[in-house]
């Protein structure tokens, strides 16, 4: 007989049920006890011996008991350290299962090897949907790069032209930067695509120059503070990546007015101020962008903490966890 999943239920290696099993184990221990103390009433027995037999029945119904609850005890240590991003559903299978495996505990197997198939296929799913999606657009971007670089150096191009072509570069260059992390969060199985050591702060004031050319012609101002410096081992694309989404966001989030990025100690600050009289759409924990950042931050162990202060005051920090010091 099989599942609905095809695996193999093996109904000669499955035992009874695990409540049954536990009520005759100590069932039996109470009838012993029972009979015991009887006889010690009746001076069948002496003390001493009613005692030593009332131990034994205890301890030898504590190690039956044992020995049926190490299943679910090695089941629930399987279901501990199980990950849902990258563990097997096979480590759920029932051809695992040993013969003393007790019907119960195989239900629950079959159970959870299920669930860990279902979680496997949308991880799945997800993974190839955001790879190709995004590898797919990088080829036209490409195209639109080159043919925007193309026509800017066009002499005969009209001011609205020049205008144009320079909106069309921007966009392309913000729709780079989101297939990018796409392609990061895509990559399930490489957290340490190019790792190395990298100062926080040569990094932040090189992606801020993209940054202006992304923000050209939105009224934000963006400035750029570093009482503190230190470095990092890890990505310097993914941490770049990180920091833009959070810039762009803060500049969605105030709409006009300054987007200030702070180096402190082992931290990196972004801020904006809305105006008194700007709506800001709501919450600050809104937008794609946002999420993007939430789930790299996640993915990295850079943890972010976003909250808004004085009710128009966008604040979003990114702690790292083992910071370096910039050598002299």
């Amino acid at each position: 007989m099989t599942t609905r999943g095809g695996t193999t239920q093996r109904h000669a290696r499955v035992r009874g049920g695990f409540q049954r099993r536990l009520m005759l184990i100590f069932g039996m221990q109470l009838v012993a006890v029972v009979v015991v103390c009887l006889m010690g009433f009746y001076n069948v027995a002496p003390f001493g011996a009613v005692l030593v037999v009332i131990v034994i029945v205890s301890a030898l119904a504590w190690l039956a008991a044992q020995r049926v609850w190490r299943p679910v005890s090695l089941l629930a240590r399987l279901i501990g350290s199980w990950d849902e991003g990258s563990g097997d559903p096979q480590a759920f299978g029932t051809d695992r299962l040993s013969k003393r495996t007790d019907r119960d505990v195989a239900t629950l197997t079959r159970g959870f090897h299920a669930f860990a198939s279902r979680i496997a296929g949308y991880n799945e799913r997800e993974r190839n949907f955001t790879r190709d999606a995004s590898h797919e657009l990088r080829s036209p971007l490409t195209v639109i790069k080159m043919s925007t670089d193309m026509l800017a150096d066009e002499s005969s191009l009209s001011e609205f032209g020049q205008r144009s072509v320079q909106r069309i570069r921007r966009a392309s260059r913000e729709m780079e930067a989101l297939v990018e992390a796409l392609l990061i969060l895509a990559r399930e199985a490489d957290n340490g695509q190019g790792e190395q050591d990298f100062v926080v702060n040569d990094v932040l004031r090189d992606e801020l120059v993209d940054a202006r050319e992304m923000l050209h012609g939105h009224p934000v101002e963006l400035k750029f503070e570093e009482p503190a410096k230190f470095a990092l081992h890890g990505s310097p694309r993914v941490f770049a990546v990180l920091c833009w989404q959070l810039i762009r966001h803060a500049s969605q989030y105030t709409g006009q007015g300054t987007v200030l990025v702070t180096v402190l100690p082992g931290a990196v600050s972004v801020s904006a101020k809305a105006g008194d009289d700007e709506d800001t759409g709501g919450p600050a924990q809104q937008g794609f962008e946002y999420a993007i950042a939430r789930r790299i931050s996640e993915r990295f162990a850079w943890p972010l903490d976003l909250h808004v202060q004085g009710g128009n005051t966008y604040v979003a920090e990114i702690r790292f966890p083992n910071p370096m010091p910039v050598p002299a």
